[in-house]
């Protein structure tokens, strides 16, 4: 057995942070039953020039760059679906999606909408690029603005990937409405959503912010919030008979550089994690924890000793973990779209010449 496969027979579900095609039937044929995308992995993919044909096509009908950055990131999207169409039909939905993450322009500081507006161009957005596709996923922030969309996706049908989670908090807030959402809807069968809580982030966040954390503690909180949260997520489903698993993403799971220039090994939040729900990694940790040579385990129940508990309970303010890393994660998440019309309008030119 290698080491993606027991991490998948440990009860991960493991899903590939990257569309690109190759990348997308290695991972398939190791394990990965689904996949995510952002304007980073489309940015990265078109760079490669592996796409060129696609974009001249594209080109040639008169679309804007913005308009083809939507029509690539949807073809690359619908390519990932397509290879994971089996594994969603035989988990009847429980599995095998590919999440399309809505416009992160919306969440600009420049915006001119509101966070009513905003939420309202999430809904429109959400129910367009969802129609007709039976495994894509709709990534929506956990803004006040993305927040606000959550219940009328839901109640519209369409399966929610609700990311930049950081706090409980967030998580909350996402949960209730996807629960206000399901109350509204006839085919409660089909409603699938996740909870993307980013890991290694908060770890940056502590050590650069909370430098009194103990040893023992630096570089664990990540693990005991998602993990805590998990918790919560899992109990509060457990008994609300829906025949599909709403479930938590453990995301940002590529082990960050730490200041003092050390580097914790790459399977770190991988094996944390292991056991329940779903893990996306990058491509370079897959092909770290595949060359690792380890068999992974169970351990996503599993908390630090009380002490290390204690010491991060009292010493981390969540409230200003979250607002940090929500500005953070907010101009990461408008400043790449912004880069891939760019990279389109570039690419554009060259192809003309």
């Amino acid at each position: 057995m290698t080491p993606l496969q027991s991490l998948v027979a440990s009860g991960t579900k493991l899903w590939l942070d990257s569309v690109d095609p190759d990348l997308i039937k290695l991972n398939r044929s190791q394990g990965a039953t689904g996949a995510t995308s952002n304007p980073i992995i489309i940015a990265g993919l078109l760079k490669t020039g592996r796409f060129d044909a696609d974009m001249k096509t594209f080109f040639a009908q008169g679309k804007d760059d913005e308009a083809v950055a939507w029509a690539m990131t949807d073809r690359l999207v619908k390519q990932a679906q397509d290879v994971f169409a089996d594994v969603w039909a035989d988990t009847r939905g429980d599995d095998g999606w590919v999440s399309f993450e809505l416009d992160p322009l919306l969440e600009d500081k420049d915006q001119p909408r509101d966070a009513a507006g905003r939420t309202a161009e999430y809904v429109r957005l959400g129910k367009e690029w969802a129609a007709g596709h039976k495994n894509r996923m709709i990534k929506v922030p956990a803004t006040p603005g993305g927040l606000g969309a959550i219940e009328d996706l839901v109640a519209a049908g369409v399966c929610p990937n609700i990311t930049l989670i950081f706090s409980e908090r967030q998580y909350l807030l996402a949960r209730d409405a996807v629960w206000r959402g399901v109350q509204r809807r006839a085919d409660k069968e089909n409603v699938k959503s996740v909870y993307s809580i980013f890991v290694s982030r908060v770890d940056v966040y502590t050590e650069k912010h909370v430098p009194a954390l103990s040893a023992a503690a630096q570089g664990e909180v990540g693990i005991v919030n998602a993990k805590r949260i998990w918790k919560l997520n899992r109990d509060f489903w457990a008994g609300k008979g829906l025949a599909r698993k709403q479930e938590m993403i453990f995301a940002s799971t590529g082990a960050k550089k730490r200041l003092d220039g050390s580097m914790p090994d790459a399977w770190k939040y991988v094996e944390a994690f292991a056991g329940s729900d779903i893990e996306t990694n990058p491509p370079e940790t897959n092909a770290a924890v595949q060359a690792s040579g380890r068999t992974f385990t169970r351990r996503v129940d599993q908390l630090p000793p009380a002490d290390v508990l204690a010491d991060i309970d009292a010493k981390v303010d969540n409230a200003k973990m979250e607002e940090v890393l929500m500005r953070e994660g907010l101009a990461a998440f408008a400043d790449p779209h912004k880069a891939l019309i760019k990279l389109i309008g570039e690419k554009r030119a060259a192809l003309k010449s």
